[in-house]
């Protein structure tokens, strides 16, 4: 957790955040080539819930203690389990294709035990 010169947010080094962008981008991804009739209601849904991955990892950058941090990582991991259980429904529903549901699952596995990981930091350090 390196902060540059060049700017103040630190967030955008770390591939926690870069990945939770790439899940974002699967997920709206998704999300466009789903029936008209399930954009709204279920699709709306994810696309909140995986752009809160993100948000929140980028919000709780800015806190002043790592309290305060390891508060939006809880965020940021369950909106992440929000999405991939949305995602986990719409392949029950063949809404999704099993490669789609499973390109999602692996990436939001990544993204969780990076998760696990910055918050044991952070408790580490507390």
């Amino acid at each position: 957790m390196t902060i540059t010169k060049t700017t103040p947010f630190r967030f955008f080094e770390w591939s926690v955040y870069r990945d939770a962008k790439e899940f974002f981008n699967l997920s709206f991804g998704i999300v466009k080539k789903l029936p008209k009739e399930y954009r709204f209601e279920i699709g709306s849904q994810i696309i909140r819930s995986s752009l809160s991955v993100s948000l929140n990892i980028a919000e709780g950058a800015g806190k002043n203690s790592d309290k305060d941090f390891n508060h939006f990582l809880n965020i940021a991991s369950g909106s992440l389990f929000e999405t991939v259980a949305a995602f986990d429904i719409l392949k029950d529903n063949n809404l999704i294709s099993e490669k789609e549901f499973t390109d999602t699952l692996n990436l939001g596995g990544v993204i969780s035990n990076q998760l696990g990981g910055f918050k044991k930091r952070l408790l580490r350090n507390s």
